[in-house]
């Protein structure tokens, strides 16, 4: 047992993750409060003060970054660990597996967009997921002058909006996997688990790239990142550190 209790929140939509962590928690002899969405937790906080939180980033809803954002305003001095399962190399192979239509690293060389594109020949709207001020536009222009409708956007949110749209046809998704606020492995994930996925082409970076997104995050106050599965006796020890 620890020799200060401390008030934790969990903040995971797997319920079974989330409970499992409480109750080591629990066992430790800490008190804690478990939320199973981003909403939730940010209610929690306008209710209450924890010591720490530990929050899931990929949730359905507002995601853990988000939600970071909302509680940071509401308590600015609120120390949160990030927790993340998904990598860069993870979500290749996921999206391979998928049926992805290829994978390219930058720097990306748009005459492969385009040979990709004359595969599929889209009708509808070729969409593109890139905050790259120099880059997103250049390649929207070039696949525009190839005779494709094209749209693009510059954040994770965007993208997801607009492939879900009853009212817009996406045929294909030109997806950087470095987007601002919901990244491209959180875009690419959450459509394909809300059967909206479509034909996606990935733009990456070396392997290194998600976890630099995830690391600029620490520049906006996170208290830490944790990369599920993640084992137990390092997680205590970062409690204990705080209880000290």
């Amino acid at each position: 047992m620890v020799e200060k209790s401390l008030k934790i929140l969990v903040v995971d939509d797997d319920e079974d993750a989330a409970d499992s962590l409480a109750e080591l928690f629990e066992m430790e002899g800490h008190d804690v409060t478990v939320s199973y969405s981003g909403e939730d937790a940010i209610k929690a906080y306008t209710e209450q003060d924890f010591d720490i939180s530990f929050m899931d980033i990929m949730m359905p809803g507002k995601n853990g970054v988000e939600s970071f954002f909302e509680i940071r305003r509401i308590k600015p001095g609120a120390k949160v660990f990030m927790m993340t399962g998904y990598s860069v190399e993870q979500l290749v192979q996921q999206a391979i597996d998928h049926g992805a239509m290829g994978v390219l690293g930058k720097p990306v060389e748009p005459q492969k967009v385009l040979t990709m594109l004359e595969d599929v020949k889209p009708a509808g709207i070729v969409l593109i997921a890139e905050d790259d001020p120099d880059f997103g536009p250049q390649l929207a222009e070039i696949i525009s002058h190839s005779g494709y409708e094209c749209k693009l956007v510059n954040n994770g949110q965007e993208a997801i909006d607009i492939v879900s749209s009853s009212q817009t046809n996406v045929d294909v998704m030109i997806l950087d996997l470095q987007l601002p606020v919901i990244d491209g492995i959180e875009v690419y994930s959450r459509l394909q688990k809300n059967n909206a996925g479509v034909p996606t082409i990935i733009i990456t970076g070396h392997g290194a790239e998600h976890a630099e997104s995830l690391e600029s995050m620490r520049d906006m106050s996170v208290t830490g990142i944790l990369n599920k599965p993640f084992d137990p006796s390092i997680l205590l020890a970062q409690l204990e550190q705080i209880a000290a």
